[in-house]
């Protein structure tokens, strides 16, 4: 199982994200970055630091 917080990322944030695979994560994130915090572009350099905080 991986998990992912964004506060690891977004300073103060408290939304976790769970799933069984990376892209899940990810999924589960781009559509919390775009309602929660207004990011309708995810960048590669994004997307590079959600990944490095993943466990």
């Amino acid at each position: 199982m991986k998990k992912f917080s964004c506060g690891s990322v977004v300073p103060g944030c408290t939304a976790t994200f769970t799933a069984d695979t990376e892209g899940g994560i990810l999924e589960q994130v781009a559509e919390h970055a775009c309602a929660d915090h207004g990011i309708t572009d995810v960048s590669d350099e994004l997307v590079a630091s959600v990944r490095a905080h993943i466990r």
